[in-house]
């Protein structure tokens, strides 16, 4: 298959395959994971098993650009705009397995796919981070970086609520080295979004900015804060099952409320720059696979507010995650919509 860029977006190419495109899986399992927690039990079902198909496939056309495309494959992979994407494979798993576990109660595929997710996220963390670090030829700040390098922390708190799923869901002792896991990895993403989005800030507010600088991925700001909050409000639930958890009760219910709030912070400035990028500067709105990270925090933020109003006890938020919920369903519909009307333009071309 070949691939051209085109006026109507992005036809499917192995060879220019974006190393993001397990946004899809993201997004699709997450707004599966909210129909289910918002009582929608049909939707969730069906869009799980339709995630189990995108998978399949995407696991098949990745594999097949590595055989075929190496070098253009793991040279995506050391590329600063472009290498984070891969995490999308990390966090995509983790959604999967969340979903096998939550929909299904099937531990099992759960736990096959909690280690995969492990085994990838070991090997990208530490291959595209040693890779920027030692590379010679470098891009300026404005140049590098953009908001999917907040991919990095979504995958790592893909891992922490996988591994909190997994603990609740199995007996002692493994139960207690899968929260201590489930925490150190919401630990590790915290810090992880707070160096990143230092840089971004900084980006946004001292280099120029074009309405094509702004890629949707820039929504992963909100979302990195909201699959957070997840975590945490699992690490809470599952304190009476672990007493170090139980001790750190309000360090955690105090960090995920933080999480929340900052992810809230995000929704108007992200929707300004919406109506700047298309209303004020007329940028085309077209399908691009980058898409599937502006709808993944949508459903994201649903997802959290829910588990965080029932964690918290507040009782007051209920109305907030199903607002997001049918917001979240309304753009994977259209993304969704959008990439199929691109698939058969590329079949048709």
């Amino acid at each position: 298959m070949t691939v051209t860029p085109r006026k109507g977006g992005l036809v499917l190419n192995l060879e220019d395959l974006s190393p993001a495109y397990f946004g899809l899986v993201m997004a699709t399992g997450i707004v599966s994971l909210a129909a289910f927690m918002m009582e929608h039990p049909s939707i969730a079902t069906a869009l799980f098993y339709l995630n189990i198909a995108q998978y399949i496939v995407l696991c098949l056309l990745y594999g097949l650009r590595a055989w075929r495309y190496p070098r253009r494959f793991f040279g995506d992979m050391v590329a600063h705009l472009r290498g984070p994407g891969y995490f999308t494979t990390v966090a995509g798993t983790g959604i999967l397995a969340s979903q096998f576990m939550v929909l299904h109660e099937n531990t099992t595929a759960g736990l096959i796919l909690w280690m995969f997710a492990i085994l990838l996220w070991v090997g990208l963390t530490y291959t595209i981070f040693t890779a920027f670090t030692v590379k010679r030829s470098k891009p300026t700040l404005d140049k590098g970086i953009n908001g999917g390098w907040l991919l990095a922390v979504v995958a790592t708190q893909a891992l922490s609520i996988s591994s909190a799923l997994l603990a609740a869901r199995m007996g002692q002792p493994y139960r207690l080295e899968l929260n201590l896991m489930a925490l150190s990895m919401w630990l590790w993403g915290g810090m992880l979004y707070i160096w990143m989005m230092s840089l971004i800030f900084y980006r946004y507010a001292f280099f120029e900015f074009s309405p094509g600088d702004l890629a949707p991925p820039y929504w992963i700001n909100m979302g990195a804060m909201a699959i957070s909050t997840l975590a945490g409000s699992l690490l809470i639930l599952n304190a009476p099952h672990a007493p170090y958890l139980a001790s750190l009760l309000p360090f955690l219910k105090g960090f995920t409320v933080f999480y929340w709030a900052t992810g809230t912070w995000w929704i108007p400035m992200l929707l300004l720059l919406g109506i700047w990028r298309y209303g004020y500067e007329r940028f085309p709105f077209e399908y691009d696979p980058l898409y599937w990270g502006a709808v993944f925090p949508l459903g994201m933020y649903a997802a959290c507010t829910w588990q965080m109003d029932r964690a918290m006890e507040f009782g007051f938020l209920a109305g907030l995650p199903r607002v997001f919920f049918y917001v979240a369903l309304v753009a994977w519909t259209i993304t969704f919509i959008g990439m199929l009307r691109t698939l058969a333009r590329g079949l048709r071309h």
